[in-house]
């Protein structure tokens, strides 16, 4: 397996881009200073990622948006605890380590560890097209406490994002700018411990930005430990009034030893967080670099350009034991290494020529993926001890093409119009002998194509009274090595079309509120006719309901409220008894109920219960997991060093019940298996500011 340290390829890349390109660029822009507790000393300049002027809360659309404040409150050691703040999303644990978890949004149980949600920092994909799984991505890369602006868009809403958008995307802006020092640093239960630290400062003629991370625990199961670490920084400069370049690196690196998955039996037994004794030296490695240049150019006072180029590269190794059939149990290893480069432009601008205001964003964008993957079947605690199941170099080129508008004719009408358009090619090569080809296909990629449309209309009807209503298709390609194979040639991607109406209302501080529903059906999805012989066909309906509500009755106490019901079933599908069947992993309600008493000064308190209810386990619906309610609780102490040099001391009490549950279960090889979540745990931290 390559080693990324002897191959620096993202960092090599952005230094080429930054000679190649420093002549293009655009003006740079105030940034919003940072609420409570980060300390900024004056108007900052920062770089600006494609479409920003397009992604506020008056949308016609549906999405969350968390600020550093809110980030910051919730003490996080990463980032996709932030998820359970979003209506209708629910993340299934599985308690491995450095591997990602399963999320659920909007329908969809397979995003993260899956396809079906797409994840970009600073504009930049973090879905993987061909390792683990279509579309893994793992925000683990990322230090929470460097977030400035946490956004999800539910459903397939934004132009700016292509593949994997079908459920939704997280999009994560890091800091920009900013004189600041702050750090969170906490211990707990099971020799947990996390130290997180994010600097800004002006440096020579630019702008430095900086975080830090470093986590371990040793995991509440023997056998169970992690470690993890993350550093990234951005140097940012000012070449003149109308131009603006910056230079971005991130490393992270992560180990783990994993405890596995427990039968039911022994979930259900006296001894449920021990370890299986088939279950021997699982466990995984990761290494990720990358580096991005921004060269920014204003071409007048309404229209900038904005350029990236970007590199990453990436070993990914892991280790996992489950049954393969009715007694005996294997352990495989799964090896990717990836080489990403990409690059894309895009024109920014606002324009009142024609009558009604316009912000708008057009671009391109280009990535090239090369993933080798290398397969084992039955090492032996972490030996090989076999021929590979498979040993193949794929590759993936995506050309996307976007352009989103947002026009305002009124405070009574207000419109939105998107179209993306992306093409895919590429190919699959075998390295060596490999023992199965079976039926996964293993040449060119059958180049596919789709462009899908955005529309969305939103209403002031009152002040505090918004009413909006859309339309918006995604789509997926065809899936794993269906792609590569000569049977799937004339497989077309799926197609998904959402219908969403919202009402969004506020009080002022006392009451904020929002309502959406949403229909999301799917058409030409794909089935396999014959050994490496597919077709479309199947088509599956996503109906729910998601709400959000924040109640201030009285100063410093908030009440705060997410919730969604949701029912994904099957529409069409080549087993006629699986029509109107519920589809698998997605739970039919979910909720986070919190209220916590939060004054500037002195001691504060929360409370959060979290609801994920019952899921099919079985797509023929004959297995079901009951679903589970958990309570976290915590005490803050907040005070001031001196004028504007904040400090919060905190303790949070982790499923304070000491319930025993698990938030994911599957069965394999006809054995029901489980992912036990942890039990009780304390966690004591101080974060401040310097």
């Amino acid at each position: 397996m390559p080693n990324p340290l002897l191959r620096p390829r993202a960092v090599a890349l952005a230094a080429a881009s930054l000679l190649t390109l420093s002549a293009q660029a655009q003006s740079p822009t105030p940034s919003q200073a940072l609420p409570r507790g980060d300390t900024v000393v004056a108007p900052v300049q920062r770089i600006v990622i494609k479409g920003q002027t397009l992604q506020g809360t008056a949308q016609t659309y549906s999405s969350t948006v968390l600020d550093p404040q809110q980030i910051r409150d919730q003490a996080i050691v990463q980032p996709e605890e932030l998820l359970r703040l979003v209506p209708g999303v629910v993340v299934r644990a599985l308690s491995l380590g450095g591997v990602v978890n399963t999320v659920t949004i909007r329908g969809f149980s397979s995003g993260a560890h899956g396809g079906d949600l797409g994840m970009v920092v600073d504009g930049v994909p973090l879905n993987e097209a061909m390792s683990h799984a279509d579309g893994y991505a793992d925000l683990n890369v990322v230090v929470p406490l460097e977030i400035e602006r946490f956004q999800v868009f539910r459903g397939p809403v934004s132009a700016l994002y292509g593949n994997f958008n079908r459920g939704g995307v997280i999009a994560i802006e890091t800091r920009h700018g900013g004189e600041y020092a702050t750090f969170d640093a906490s211990a707990g239960s099971f020799g947990t411990v996390d130290v997180q630290g994010v600097f800004g400062a002006k440096l020579g003629p630019g702008r430095f930005n900086g975080a830090l991370q470093a986590y371990k625990t040793d995991g509440y199961r023997p056998g169970f430990d992690y470690s993890r670490g993350t550093l990234a920084t951005r140097y940012s400069l000012d070449l003149g009034r109308a131009t603006q370049v910056s230079l971005s690196l991130r490393g992270h690196r992560g180990d783990w030893d994993s405890a596995g998955n427990v039968t039911r039996a022994q979930f259900e037994s006296s001894n449920p967080y021990g370890r299986d004794p088939r279950v021997v030296a699982d466990g995984g490695l990761k290494r990720y670099t990358s580096g991005r240049i921004d060269v920014n150019r204003a071409l007048s006072d309404s229209i900038k350009l904005l350029t990236f180029l970007y590199g990453n590269q990436q070993d990914y190794t892991r280790f996992f034991t489950r049954p393969i059939d009715a007694t005996a149990w294997s352990q495989r290893e799964e090896t990717y290494d990836r080489d990403v480069a990409g690059g894309g432009f895009s024109l920014n601008g606002r324009s009142a020529a024609l009558g009604p205001n316009v912000n708008w964003v057009a671009g391109v964008e280009l990535y090239r993926e090369s993933t080798y993957f290398i397969n084992f079947e039955g090492t032996v605690a972490r030996q090989r001890v076999n021929v590979p199941i498979y040993d193949r170099t794929y590759k993936l080129d995506s050309l996307g093409t976007f352009g989103e508008a947002e026009i305002v004719f009124s405070p009574l009408l207000r419109a939105s119009l998107g179209l993306r358009w992306d093409r895919f090619t590429g190919g699959c090569s075998r390295n060596g002998t490999e023992n199965g080809t079976g039926p996964d296909g293993c040449e060119r990629l059958n180049t596919a194509q789709r462009a899908t449309p955005k529309f969305g209309l939103r209403s002031t009807v009152r002040p505090g009274l918004d009413l909006r209503a859309s339309v918006a298709e995604g789509f997926a390609l065809p899936p794993g090595a269906v792609k590569y194979s000569p049977g799937g040639a004339n497989v077309a991607p799926t197609v998904f079309r959402q219908f969403e109406l919202g009402v969004n209302g506020s009080m002022g501080r006392l009451l904020k509120a929002d309502l959406a529903v949403y229909r999301i059906d799917s058409r030409n999805e794909v089935r396999t006719v014959a050994v490496g012989q597919f077709e479309n066909f199947g088509q599956t309906r996503r109906d729910g309901v998601e709400a959000s509500l924040t109640l201030m009755p009285v100063t410093h106490l908030e009440v705060g409220l997410v919730g969604a019901f949701m029912e994904a079933k099957v529409k069409q599908n080549t087993n006629p008894a699986l029509v109107g069947l519920l589809v698998t992993g997605v739970p039919k309600e979910s909720g986070t109920l919190s209220i916590a008493w939060r004054p500037p000064e002195g001691l504060s308190a929360s409370v959060e219960v979290r609801k994920a209810g019952s899921f099919a386990v079985l797509a023929n619906n004959t297995a079901f997991h009951g679903g589970y309610t958990t309570v976290d609780a915590g005490l803050q102490y907040s005070g001031a060093w001196s004028a504007g040099q904040r400090y919060r001391a905190y303790l949070k009490l982790e499923n304070a019940t000491d319930r025993l549950y698990a938030t994911s279960t599957g069965i394999t090889s006809g054995q029901q298996t489980y992912n036990v979540a942890p039990p009780r745990g304390v966690r004591l931290g101080l974060q401040a500011d310097f």
